[in-house]
């Protein structure tokens, strides 16, 4: 009897989990789910590009100072 209970359970457990992981997966593959997603993307793409720009001028900075060239163009 308590066997029977525990897989009942445990059987209710894994249905709800699903059912709402498949909710999940639904709205995400929407269009709203989609604009999120390429909003994050380019997000992290902007993000990548100040990164590396900024390190860019860090590292010509560093240079001209060693080299002692003026801020000059």
């Amino acid at each position: 009897m308590i066997k029977r209970i525990f897989w009942l359970g445990l059987g209710v457990t894994v249905g709800v989990i699903a059912a709402r992981k498949l909710g999940q997966a639904q709205q995400s593959i929407g269009p709203a789910g989609l604009n999120r997603a390429v909003g994050r993307i380019n997000d992290d793409l902007h993000n990548f590009a100040d990164a590396v720009w900024d390190g860019m001028n860090r590292r010509e900075t560093e240079l001209r100072s060693a080299l002692g060239l003026d801020d000059e163009n």
